[in-house]
């Protein structure tokens, strides 16, 4: 597939509707696997962190992980989901190499979790209702890792190395209903929905849901139908992807993809496509199974699981604060604007500030500090602004010395500097620069003593009254202090030595 393959993307929102259905996998954070008690470390030497059970081995029995099971629920409520009072495990059977016991344990028909919703935000405010179909449990597969082609893929290796330490690893797989009406903005509505499951999630304590781990991914499903057609068109679903950016760029290749194949007369493959980071394009995987194809059937060595209702509603009860409610609270909180609370939440920074903030700075300093300087070292830099070296308690301590008088904003951005340059916390960098602010009187007066003698016309200017031009002089002072004087101070003490009111 190139881009000549593919129409320009105003083209096809004018001839078709694009319907959208996003499979997002969750790995839960439990410290064993679903159905053993193997443990879920990570970065282990490759299959040291199996068993007869998650290895599928004859005469192995699993066994439910309860934590895994509450996790499923408290991820169904907070997605405003009907709980099941009685549900089972299927097994899901296709043969893979990652697979050990060729199939895979999950849930089909019965579902833990089911008829939900989760509302998300748009970029100018607009709410969108995404509907949830189910939430269910399952387990992960192993890890394969393919040697001697150019891409990594199965095609052109010359060999596999096969890993099972992730196999048996517990997932919820959340899958919405089909998503309509969302037009020219279905790729937006994609991103945005992944975004605020991920921070929902996040928000339960259930997983980190870092993405470029593989903790969450997304399988983006697509088709396009003529205007004013009911009949969905046949869907494409591209598996496995693991950022926020790729989830819309993912949306977008395809709907102009699809558009270019029915546009020309042609016919659209259902089937699985790989997404490719560099170009965000996608290529064809394998022709899509339907359900049937799997031969589900219940799982015979598993217990059907029936949530006690007190328990459903006690742990409904200790929901946290859902990620939508608790940003339009510290919008309100902070005072800012839907447009800055936006530009924060697109920027990562809502935690780091809210942590800055506990950590003792005022709310105003916290954003400045992480919005302003430290944003603009991290897009400089390539980086999240959680992957920053400097803490929230550190740029607290920048915000308190700036308060205190020690440091004034130049000042600040250099101890910033250095911190982020590994020379220590504030303090240390403070000390090792000399970056403290002069504070003292006499040392100040002098300063200005000698900016009023060597610029004797602009201390004219202002004796006649334009007392702009104390800013000239106070340039002179600051350059004199390398920047290390309060510059409100330095303007009194010039208008006070000129016998200027300010």
């Amino acid at each position: 597939m190139t881009v000549t393959d593919l129409v320009s993307y105003e083209d096809a929102l004018a001839s078709y509707d694009p319907v959208m259905g996003l499979e997002v996998h969750v790995e839960l954070g439990t410290k064993t696997k679903m159905f053993c008690g193997c443990s879920t470390e990570l970065k282990q030497d490759a299959n040291s962190q199996t068993c007869p059970v998650c290895l599928g081995l004859p005469g192995a029995l699993p066994v439910v992980n309860e934590i895994g099971v509450e996790s499923a629920i408290k991820i169904g409520l907070a997605l405003n989901c009907e709980i099941a009072d009685w549900c089972r495990f299927a097994r899901k059977n296709y043969f893979y190499p990652d697979m050990p016991k060729n199939f895979q344990t999950s849930q089909y028909d019965e579902p833990i979790a089911f008829n939900g919703y989760l509302d998300v935000q748009l970029e100018d405010g607009e709410i969108f209702r995404v509907q949830i179909e189910r939430a269910h449990m399952e387990e992960d597969t192993g890890k394969s890792t393919h040697v001697g082609g150019a891409t990594g893929r199965i095609h052109g290796a010359s060999h596999s190395l096969l890993d099972y330490n992730r196999a048996g690893i517990p997932l919820i797989e959340i899958v919405t209903k089909p998503i309509e009406g969302a037009g020219a903005r279905a790729p937006e509505v994609a991103k945005a929905y992944v975004a605020e499951l991920r921070e929902l999630i996040k928000a339960l304590g259930v997983s980190e849901a870092r993405m470029e781990m593989g903790q969450m991914r997304c399988d983006v499903n697509l088709s396009l139908r003529p205007h004013g057609r009911e009949a969905f068109g046949t869907r494409s679903e591209t598996k496995n992807v693991n950022s926020l950016r790729s989830v819309e760029r993912a949306a977008r290749f395809e709907i102009q993809r699809h558009a270019a194949v029915l546009s020309s007369g042609g016919t659209i493959v259902q089937e699985t496509r790989h997404f490719h980071e560099e170009d965000g394009s996608t290529t064809a995987g394998r022709i899509k199974d339907n359900a049937e194809d799997y031969r589900y059937f219940p799982e015979p060595d598993l217990v059907p699981v029936a949530p006690a209702r007190d328990w459903v509603e006690e742990l409904r009860k200790g929901l946290p604060e859902l990620p939508r409610l608790r940003r339009a609270r510290l919008k309100e909180e902070w005072g800012v604007n839907e447009h800055d609370m936006q530009s924060i939440l697109n920027a990562g920074a809502v935690e780091l500030i809210v942590a800055t903030i506990e950590a003792g700075a005022p709310a105003d300093q916290a954003r400045k500090w992480w919005m302003g300087e430290l944003a603009r070292n991290a897009n400089e830099t390539g980086r999240g602004l959680d992957e920053l070296p400097i803490t929230p308690a550190q740029v607290a301590r920048v915000a308190a010395l700036v308060a205190k008088g020690d440091l004034n904003d130049k000042l600040a951005r250099q101890v910033i500097e250095g911190v982020l340059a590994g020379e220590g916390d504030p303090d240390t960098v403070v000390e090792k620069r000399g970056l403290k602010v002069v504070s003292d009187e006499g040392a100040l007066s002098t300063a200005v003593d000698e900016a009023i003698a060597g610029n004797a016309a602009i201390a004219d200017k202002i004796r006649g009254g334009k007392v702009a031009a104390a800013g000239a002089l106070v340039g002179a002072v600051m350059k004199a202090t390398r920047g290390q004087a309060d510059a409100a101070r330095v303007r009194e003490l010039i208008l006070e030595k000129l016998g200027v009111e300010g």
